[in-house]
């Protein structure tokens, strides 16, 4: 059985297996293409299973081999960077926030979906609205409270803005009317359903608005920096 510490060099192993036996989901270029996959469309007008995806009724859990129990009195999520108000949640003030309830898939760039998951939690657009982007904000850095093991490196992922925006990108910390399961996130992670969905950070702690973008913890080992499900955009050299 792996050890926590080489979970990540075995992920990067796999990584760049990938890249040679799929050159096609290589630095792909989506612009002027329509979307793939298969199955009847989705609300979003997609197909309802991306490219090289298969549906499970399970949720796999893959971390960095790190799995930090933080309880929910000592939770704090930081809002800044290029905004016009900065500040800092602890939980009560986030539950205080408006609630959002709403389902939507969950799209692993593992080759695994699992469809129609039920999530109760904060939209993104309410986090951004409270931040007030400046004008020339463009991307969104997230940090979570979990490290490379053996390391001091957090985990991070980064989107532009724009995409961060998407009315289903949320904040959730209920799992299909429960509270999110530790081992995938909770209290609290972001979710992207329309990317993949290493783009939303567990146990996360952190959001900054970037005017230049900053490639997280796998898009500097391998994974897309786009991690566009429906254009099979898991990989870049």
């Amino acid at each position: 059985m792996s050890t926590q510490d080489d979970l990540v060099a075995k992920r990067i192993a796999y990584i760049e297996r990938m890249k040679r036996s799929k050159p096609g989901t290589l630095d792909v270029r989506f612009e002027g293409r329509t979307p793939d996959g298969s199955g009847p469309k989705n609300r979003h007008g997609m197909p309802q299973l991306p490219p090289g995806q298969r549906p499970v009724k399970n949720w796999p859990v893959l971390d960095l081999g790190d799995v930090p129990e933080i309880d929910c009195a000592s939770w704090r999520l930081e809002i800044g960077g290029a905004c016009a108000n900065p500040f800092t949640l602890s939980w009560e003030q986030f539950r205080a926030l408006p609630q959002q309830d709403d389902i939507s898939d969950f799209h692993c760039v593992t080759t695994w979906s699992r469809m129609d998951n039920r999530w109760r939690g904060v939209s993104f657009q309410t986090i951004a609205e409270l931040a007030i982007p400046s004008q020339g904000a463009k991307f969104v850095a997230t940090t979570g409270y979990d490290h490379m093991p053996g390391t001091t490196i957090p985990y991070t992922t980064n989107l532009t803005l724009e995409r961060a925006l998407d009315p289903d990108v949320m904040l959730v910390h209920t799992w299909e009317g429960e509270p999110l399961p530790v081992e995938h996130g909770g209290p609290c992670r972001m979710i992207t359903p329309r990317l993949y969905a290493w783009k939303g950070a567990k146990w996360i702690r952190r959001i900054e608005f970037l005017e230049l973008d900053r490639p997280g913890f796998w898009e500097e080992r391998g994974y897309s920096n786009t991690a566009e499900p429906w254009f099979d955009d898991r990989y870049s050299s």
